[in-house]
This record gives C-alpha cells, structure tokens and sequence, in this order.
C-alpha cells in the first residue's frame, strides 16, 4: 500500500516547568507517554523542538531590573543614549525599566517608519504626505506628534512613545533617525539596542567617535548579585516575567539537546533530532511584523539539522521533464529524480523556488507556529517525517 502522509507534528503538553526541574527527563517522559496515549513510533531523523522558556525556567535564569541597573552603573559614567530598541510591552519595555533604574538620564533613538521587526510608529503614506525622508530627516517628540498625533499599534493599541517615557519615568528624550550617529549629539555613551542589525550598529557609533558603546547582549553577560546570565546575548532574547523581573534566553542550550537526544536513544533505540526553538522567523502579512525579536530561531540544535534544504520542485519537473509521460509512468520517474538527485542542487533548475533558509529556521518557525504563545501547554513538537520525501513509501 503506498505512502498517504508526509509530514507530521504534534504540540506535546507537558507539566508546568519550574525552577530547577530535569527538563530532559520531563521531556522524555511526555514524549514516551503522548505516543502511548496517542499510538504512534518514534522512527530516526524525527525532529522534537523544545521552547527556550521552558529551559530557561527549568534554569532558573532570571535577572531582576535592579540587576540590570548595576550592570549599567558599572559600564557606564554619564548620560545613556539608546539606539535602535523594539517596540514591545514583555521584551525591551522591562529592560528600559531596568535602565531607568540606574537613575541616568536616558537620550531614546527609535528608527521609523518601524523598527528592526516591523512595528510601525507611523503610518507610512502619511510619512510621505508630510515630506519626510526617513534616510535624512531627524524629528522631535514634537516633530513627531505634530506630523502623527497619538499613534496606537495595529495590534496592541499602545502608544509605545509614552509608555517608554512613563517607564522611564519621564527622565528620558526621545528622537526618531535612522542614522545611529544621531545619537551622539546628546552623548557618547551608547546602548546599541537593536538585534539582528547590532554588529553593525556598534561599529558605525565606534567610528563615529562614541567613547562607550555597548549592545544588549553585553549586558547582564555576567551574573550579578548571584542571579541568572547569559554568556553569549546577554538581554537578547529576555522577556517580561513579573514587573521587576526577566526571563533570559537559556544558557547551555548544547548539552541539553545532546542530553535529550541521548536520553531519547536510550528510551526508543532511534536517532532523534533535538533542537531549542524560540521565535519563529516569518513576517505577518497584516501587521507587517517580521516574528524574530529573539536574537536566533535556534540558540542549540544536534548535528542532523544543521545546514539547508536539498530538494528538487516537484511541479517544476512534472511540468517540464515529465509532462510528456502517463500518470504512472511520472510518479515512477520522478521518484527515480529525487533518488538519484545530488547533494547539492543549489543554483540549478531542479531546485529552482524550494526555500533556501537554515533547516532549524524552518523548522523553529514550524515549532513556534505549532506551540504558539499563549495557553495551548505544548512547549515540545514532534515532527515526523520531514525529512521524507515523495520517493519515500
């Protein structure tokens, strides 16, 4: 009998995840019992994806806003300019409060006509309509208000201008460039706040004569008064956990998919992929969102998912190579193709219009789609069958 599924994924609830808590074995345990419940095998190449929240609470890595206002104190002398920050209630608003904490004077830089992620401060026609060249032209809050007025976000309905004044309790100045230069007009000790964009940021205000400079990921890179840290991105990636509190990104994110794996391998004699998952990296249509406000899809994953797609597009062959040929005789070829394709298809017309993205940034965006980020309780995803092909029966 031939093949009827491809691809599976199933959202695997799990107990709520506390501080200190085997994640691994939790994960395991689930795993074993959903596919008792639910009467399906593990096979090899399966991929489990797990959310970063879950292992960054089982880790206990938190920072409180007083942490954060050390960190800031210790780096830097005078006032604090801040370029580039998202606009967010749960990810940069609490870092702000945490700045806010130092009791320094804070200079914001907000690029527009959105930020890094697609969150817009304005409407992009009436941008136009005033004259204003978003390359060249630097505008006040005043500036701002008289163009724009009162500007709620699509999806939220905040007015993330003043909600970061009143979370910096109004000892705050904000500009909107996206020149990070501008900043130091004001001062030249700088957070670069942005994410995906931050290397570049920080090199641009080096050049530029700015005496300090750091970005989100240098702070709280270190622990601080015994609390949580992340070595390598520091508050890239936190979100809000109670009003004085942060959860980090997970930390050791390598050996707990390793141990998960091998966990697995012990449990069900198959090769298991493993993977840490946080945001996905897909752009809402709408609301012009890109979804990647964390610094990776996937801070950790086992050794099969790394690298890219190797697949040929089907309807390409079938309407070119194969569509002389009888139904039966085109699937019998075409599993032929995809069996004897090679290992590398990349710029070639076979594989012209299949997605060129990192596997773990397919499949994270798969995860996070699958798991949400509200009440569904599914923080692990299996996947099945991925790695399949049509040729596969």
């Amino acid at each position: 009998m031939a093949r009827t599924i491809g691809t599976t994924v199933r959202g695997i609830r799990i107990p709520i995840i506390k501080e200190g808590d085997d994640l691994a074995q939790i994960v395991v345990n689930s795993l074993l019992e959903a596919a008792k419940e639910e009467g399906f095998q593990f096979r090899d190449r399966d991929v489990i994806g797990i959310t970063e929240s879950v292992l960054a609470r089982a880790q206990g890595n938190y920072v409180t806003i007083y942490d954060i206002a050390k960190d800031i104190n210790e780096k830097f002398t005078g006032d604090i300019g801040i370029v580039f920050p998202i606009l967010s209630r749960n990810r940069f608003s609490m870092i702000l409060k945490g700045i806010a904490e130092s009791k320094k004077k804070i200079y914001m830089l907000l690029s527009y006509p959105s930020d890094e992620v697609g969150n817009h401060l304005m409407d992009i026609d009436e941008m136009d309509k005033a004259g204003i060249n978003p390359y060249t032209d630097v505008l006040s809050e005043e500036d701002y208000r008289k163009y724009f007025g009162e500007v709620e976000h699509k999806f939220t309905g905040v007015d993330y201008v003043q909600m970061y004044k009143e979370l910096a309790n109004n000892n705050i100045e904000v500009y909107f460039s996206n020149n990070p230069r501008t900043i130091l007009k004001y001062t030249k000790e700088v957070i670069a706040a942005d994410i995906h964009s931050r290397k570049r940021t920080k090199r641009i205000l080096k050049e530029a004569g700015a005496e300090k400079v750091y970005g989100l990921d240098d702070i709280c890179n270190k622990s601080i008064n015994g609390n949580g840290y992340n070595p390598q991105y520091g508050l890239l990636g936190s979100n809000k956990a109670t009003e004085d509190k942060l959860k980090l990104f997970p930390k050791d994110c390598d050996i707990f998919v390793k141990s998960v794996q091998n966990k697995l391998k012990e449990a069900t004699g198959k090769n298991i992929e493993v993977m840490v998952y946080g945001d996905g990296a897909f752009k809402d249509p709408v609301g012009k969102i890109w979804e990647l406000a964390d610094p990776v899809v996937s801070p950790a994953f086992t050794e099969g998912l790394v690298g890219r797609p190797n697949e040929i597009k089907l309807k390409y062959i079938a309407d070119n190579k194969l569509k002389s040929l009888d139904k039966k005789s085109m699937e019998e070829e075409m599993k032929k193709l995809i069996k004897e394709k090679g290992e590398n298809l990349l710029g070639t017309m076979e594989s012209q219009g299949t997605t060129p993205r990192q596997l773990t940034d397919l499949l994270g965006s798969l995860c996070d789609l699958t798991s949400g980020s509200g009440d569904k309780g599914t923080p692990v995803v299996l996947i099945q069958g991925y790695f399949d092909s049509y040729a596969n029966d």
